[in-house]
C-alpha cells in the first residue's frame, strides 16, 4: 500500500517537531526514516499510525484522505523500540493477541488463530518458543516476537520506531539482515525509524534524512552516501573530516594551504565548509614540502589491511580533529609516530557554502 503525506505540521508548545513535511511512500519499499534525536522522525512515524495528529497536512493511504481516521482501521503494525509485549501471556498468546481482539464479525474462529499463530512463529523462527514467557526470551528474540505480533493482524503497513535500539551491537547486526530478507519475503509497505546511519544504508531501499522537522534529502542508500545534497547529510552518515576556509581562483585555502576543489561556481572570497570522508585523506610527510593541511599526529591504530591515523590540526586548524585511513602498509612505510608534523592531502573535497548566520 502506498503512503503519501502532504504538508504536515506538528508543534509542540514553541517547539517545532514537524515544518511542512510532504513525502511519498511506494508500496512494498521498506524506508528508513534518519536523523538525530528531535529531528521529527518519531513524530511523523506515530502521525502516519494514526497514534499522533498533526496540526495541519493530510496522511493518504492508497490516495484515501485517512488523517481522522482512527488508528485501528488504518490497518498499520507497529513495532515499538522496548517490544511490548504483555509479560503475563506466553510467547503464543502475545501473537495471538490481536488477532482475538478483532471484532466478533471479523474474528478468525479458534483453530485458524493458532494455525496462523504458527506459521508467524515459524516465519520469524521461533515456533519452538511459543510456550515461553517473555522474560525467558532474549532481547533479540522478543523484538523478533514484537514484529510477528504486528504481522498476525494482516497490516498493510508496517512501522516500527528505533526497532533494534536496545540491543547490543552484534544482535543488531543479526536482526538488521534478518529484518530485509524478511521484508524481501512479504513486501509489505513499512517505515522504520533510526538515528543509526550504518543501520539505514544497510537495510532499506529508500533513506529519508530528517534534520529539525524537515527533510534534508531523499534518495538510495548508495546515493545519499555518494552525493550528499547539504553540509548536514555529508557530517551526519559516516565518519567525515570538516575543513573551514574560503574560495581562492580554483582552489579553497585552509589555514596556510590552497587545495583544489569541486565547488562549482562558488565566487572568490566565499567563506566555505569542506569535506573529505576519512579514505580521501592521504597523508605527506616531505618536510619539504608546502602542500597539503597541516596536522599532528595523535595516534596510529592499525587493524587488519587497514590503519585509522588520528590527528590534530594545527595553525588556524588547531581545534580541528582529523582521521585518516590509509592501507596498513603505506602506514608502515611512513613510519608515523606521534607528534609528528605532517600534511594532509585531499584526493577528493567536497565544498559547501558557509551559511550566513540569521540575525
Amino acid at each position: 500500500m502506498s503512503i503519501q503525506v502532504k504538508n504536515i505540521h506538528k508543534q509542540f508548545g514553541q517547539f517545532t517537531a514537524l515544518d511542512n513535511i510532504s513525502l511519498d511512500f511506494p508500496g512494498g519499499e521498506l524506508v528508513a526514516l534518519l536523523g538525530p534525536s528531535g529531528c521529527g522522525k518519531t513524530t511523523l512515524l506515530r502521525i502516519i499510525a494514526g497514534l499522533e495528529s498533526a496540526d495541519s497536512g493530510q496522511v493518504l493511504l492508497e490516495g484515501q484522505d485517512a488523517s481522522d481516521t482512527h488508528v485501528r482501521e488504518r490497518q498499520v503494525g507497529f513495532v515499538f523500540q522496548h517490544y511490548a509485549l504483555f509479560r503475563h501471556m506466553t510467547v503464543f498468546e502475545n501473537v495471538a493477541f490481536g488477532m482475538r481482539m478483532k471484532p466478533r464479525s471479523q474474528r478468525l474462529p479458534e483453530a485458524k488463530i493458532r494455525a496462523k499463530v504458527h506459521e508467524l512463529l515459524q516465519l520469524v523462527q521461533l515456533d519452538w518458543l511459543a510456550d515461553r514467557f517473555p522474560a525467558q526470551l532474549s532481547g533479540g528474540q522478543r523484538q523478533r516476537i514484537a514484529l510477528a505480533r504486528a504481522l498476525a493482524v494482516e497490516p498493510r503497513v508496517l512501522l516500527l520506531d528505533e526497532p533494534f535500539g536496545a540491543l547490543d551491537a552484534q544482535v543488531r547486526k543479526e536482526l538488521r539482515r534478518w529484518l530485509r530478507k524478511l521484508h524481501d519475503e512479504l513486501h509489505i509497505t513499512s517505515i522504520f525509524v533510526t538515528h543509526d546511519q550504518e543501520e539505514a544504508l544497510e537495510v532499506a531501499d529508500r533513506v529519508v534524512l530528517m534534520n529539525k522537522g524537515r527533510v534534508e534529502q531523499i534518495g538510495s542508500p548508495e546515493s545519499v552516501y555518494a552525493q550528499p545534497a547539504t553540509p548536514f547529510v555529508y557530517g551526519f552518515l559516516g565518519a567525515v573530516n570538516l575543513f573551514h576556509g574560503r574560495i581562492e581562483g580554483a582552489g579553497v585555502r585552509i589555514g596556510q594551504a590552497l587545495v583544489g576543489h569541486s565547488a562549482g561556481d562558488l565566487s572568490h572570497g566565499s567563506e566555505v565548509v569542506a569535506f573529505a570522508r576519512p579514505h580521501e585523506l592521504d597523508i605527506v610527510t616531505a618536510a619539504h614540502t608546502q602542500e597539503g593541511i597541516p596536522a599532528r599526529v595523535s595516534r596510529v591504530l592499525a587493524f587488519g589491511i587497514t590503519a585509522r591515523v588520528e590527528l590534530q590540526g594545527v595553525d588556524a586548524q588547531q581545534e580541528q580533529h582529523f582521521e585518516v585511513e590509509i592501507p596498513a602498509e603505506r602506514a608502515v612505510a611512513l613510519q608515523l609516530v606521534e607528534g609528528q608534523i605532517v600534511r594532509l592531502a585531499p584526493t577528493r573535497l567536497q565544498v559547501f557554502e558557509q551559511e550566513r548566520k540569521r540575525a
